[in-house]
């Protein structure tokens, strides 16, 4: 069983103990709703929600709609017109290999699917807004969004792969200037730092220098030349060998291998939230979760693995000589509440920087369907007055003020707060006007709200983006891609090649001593022995728990009929989407069937489909509800099982658990969705085909 500080991801809120449908029949007149091979058939007792308008309630789109919808010059297969009656199947199932390049216009597939994949690790519950979002975008955080611990894991691991990251390559540059390992390029800094120095024009040469490199990309490359962050000492500013023992990655600061770009990174930031004690322990694992069930078959017979860290603490006080009162411990749990309470701030918090930092990378280097110019621009032109001021101030002038407003500040608190308090009462919202996101930074995105904008770029087309690739197979062992020639750090090609190779060689020095003594005796590992009998008693524990509730869901239990398909068949390989996704509803097997070629374009669930394969095919389906796109108000991920229980099955059974979706409409009905094998793909389509204005929480 994996020690404390292993990671299993819930994928958000776990499903209540009992499925309530809100749904009633209703007399409703027979409609029909085309695929290209098929036709649904709404029977007159299904739920169906039929909108008084071809068109939302809701009010105009944001800018991310208006960009999805209109026509670009450099377009991707995406973006192309095609002859589809329903959607265009643009490699959903194929392999990378075979996606149509590039799918957005000015944004290779990898990075597209970078993207995507870390927008399914931080996208849990949306909420449709019915006002416009004051910056343009929509897609912001909710400020009553509650606190979990995948939320906290998820918004660390953001703040590794931006902020952490960003950080250590801009040391690991200071290191190369200060090394004068590239003499070039940091005499060229010190003649013109000193120079500023005596002419007394040091802040409007770093001014200026600002001014050039954000309204000139190309100046990046030549002032600050890159390099592979793992192959760069951050001490000596030279060539070292990576962490990793090849340099299989650019952007990784440990350079480990890869399948695909920025796997890595991710890697290293979910290792990065492992590596932290016991709050780090409790977020990682998912204890305190607020969908967790307590019906859950096998969580209420799990021990707490996190009680374990308390527990050894007690255990240490005693031995220590402390008092043994812990059953009588008044403190106790007011101080773990009140720990769990403070983590909602400092999750927002976290958030909050990692969108800061996500704006302005974006904002220098926008990604299409994004303008390319006007937010650099005007990053760029908000220093032309600190470059014209420091012109005309004398540092004699610069300190004066600055005291001026050190005293105010100390000695106004009544004129502050008596201004304050006016703000607020004449502008309620003047704070959240003033975030940088609504003025600065206006219509620049977060790598949430870009990556929903190429989602619906997508759809608007009728072309819906193929999801990123899975595979199984461990990343090469060769280094990656690198021209020496163009590196600019003082090392000849043999330093740099003895430097990306290192693990491969010295593999092969272990290989080749391993096999002088293959012919040795095996050694026994009787702990080894002990933990497999102990694995697989505990998979046949589980597969027995769900055979159960295989009895229990035909005798009618609702919770046991949600349990019914988590655990897909090892090899199972079921081909589905962008139209169908195999899922279960109340148990039952069935697909569920995305269409757009309709009038009213809906989401529907039916037990008579084809997966794919052929079988199954019938010309009239009948599903069993059908929700108009534009009336869907929320959309909520919900897993299989409680996180013990997935604790206890990814370790025992080796095997995914297929999560759920619930989906909640206008009028406050409830669909919950469950086994779906393709959900985050599901989530996806209709997060970015309607209309709505999302709210994270």
């Amino acid at each position: 069983m994996p020690t404390p500080g292993y990671v299993f991801r819930d994928g958000g809120p776990i499903p209540d103990d009992e499925i309530q449908s809100k749904n009633t029949s209703t007399g409703q007149t027979q409609d029909v709703v085309r695929t290209p091979s098929k036709s649904i058939s709404i029977s007159t007792t299904s739920p169906v929600n039929t909108p008084t308008s071809s068109r939302s309630t809701f009010s105009s789109a944001t800018e991310s709609h208006a960009l999805a919808n209109a026509s670009h010059e450099d377009k991707g297969a995406a973006q192309t017109g095609h002859d589809a009656t329903e959607v265009k199947n643009l490699g959903w199932n194929d392999h990378p290999e075979n996606v149509p390049k590039p799918l957005v216009g000015g944004l290779p597939n990898e990075e597209l699917w970078l993207l995507v994949r870390r927008f399914n690790k931080q996208m849990y519950h949306v909420k449709a807004m019915n006002e416009a979002p004051p910056g343009g975008l929509d897609l912001n955080i909710a400020d009553e969004d509650e606190f979990s611990p995948d939320k906290l894991r998820a918004n660390i691991e953001r703040l590794y792969m931006t902020v952490i990251v960003g950080v250590i390559g801009f040391g690991k540059h200071i290191a190369r200037l200060r090394s004068w390992r590239e003499p070039r390029r940091t005499a060229a800094f010190c003649a013109a730092y000193f120079i500023a120095w005596i002419l007394n024009l040091v802040v409007p040469v770093l001014t200026l220098t600002m001014i050039v490199l954000i309204a000139y990309p190309p100046s990046r490359d030549i002032l600050f030349p890159p390099a592979p962050l793992a192959l760069v000492d951050s001490k000596t500013g030279g060539v070292q060998s990576p962490m990793a023992g090849v340099l299989g990655s650019h952007d990784s600061v440990t350079g480990a291998p890869e399948n695909y770009k920025g796997e890595a990174v991710e890697k290293e930031a979910g290792n990065f939230v492992n590596s932290f004690a016991s709050i780090a322990i409790s977020s990682a694992s998912g204890k305190k979760d607020h969908g967790n069930p307590d019906s859950d078959p096998l969580n209420a017979s799990i021990p707490d693995p996190t009680d374990v860290a308390v527990a050894g603490a007690d255990a240490k006080d005693n031995t220590a000589g402390g008092s043994n009162t812990v059953k009588h411990d008044k403190t106790k749990q007011p101080m773990e509440d009140a720990m769990w309470t403070k983590m909602r701030p400092i999750m927002h918090v976290i958030g909050d920087i990692a969108d800061g930092w996500e704006r302005f990378a974006n904002a220098l280097s926008p990604t299409p369907p994004f303008p390319e110019d006007a937010p650099r621009l005007r990053l760029a032109a908000l220093l032309v007055p600190v470059l014209a001021i420091s012109l005309l101030t004398t540092s004699a002038m610069f300190m004066k003020m600055n005291t001026f407003f050190v005293g105010f500040g100390f000695f106004a608190d009544p004129i502050i707060w008596r201004a304050a308090s006016w703000l607020n009462r004449e502008f309620p919202n003047w704070q959240k006007l003033l975030e940088i996101r609504n003025t600065i930074l206006k219509g620049v995105p977060t790598n949430a709200q870009l990556t929903l904008t190429l989602l619906r770029v997508g759809e608007a087309n009728k072309a819906p983006l193929p999801p990123p690739p899975r595979s199984d197979e461990a990343p090469p062992d060769h280094p990656a891609e690198l021209d020496k020639d163009e590196l600019t750090l003082d090392a000849s090609h043999e330093e740099v090649h003895d430097a990306i190779h290192h693990d491969a060689e010295s593999k092969a020095i272990a290989d080749g001593s391993s096999t002088t003594s293959s012919t040795a005796k095996p050694k026994h590992h009787h702990g080894a022995r002990v933990l497999g009998f102990l694995k697989g008693t505990t998979k046949t524990g589980v597969e027995a728990k769900l055979g159960i509730d295989k009895v229990r869901a035909t005798a009618g239990s609702n919770t046991a009929k949600n349990h019914l398909g988590i655990l897909p068949k090892p090899g199972e390989y079921l081909p589905s989407g962008p139209i169908d996704f195999k899922a279960r509803y109340r148990g039952k097997k069935g697909w569920v069937y995305i269409s757009t070629s309709a009038t009213t374009p809906c989401v529907s669930f039916s037990s008579h489909a084809s997966d794919g394969t052929g079988e199954q095919t019938t010309n009239e389906l009948e599903p069993i509800f059908s929700i108009p796109i534009e009336e869907i108000k929320e959309l909520k991920k919900v897993g299989g099982l409680g996180w013990k229980s997935k604790l206890i099955v990814g370790w025992a059974t080796d095997r995914n658990v297929a999560d759920g979706l619930e989906i909640i409409d206008k009028s406050g009905n409830s669909w919950k969705l469950t086994a779906i094998g393709l959900r985050e793909e599901l989530f996806n389509r209709l997060v970015a085909m309607g209309s709505q204005k999302w709210e994270s929480w």
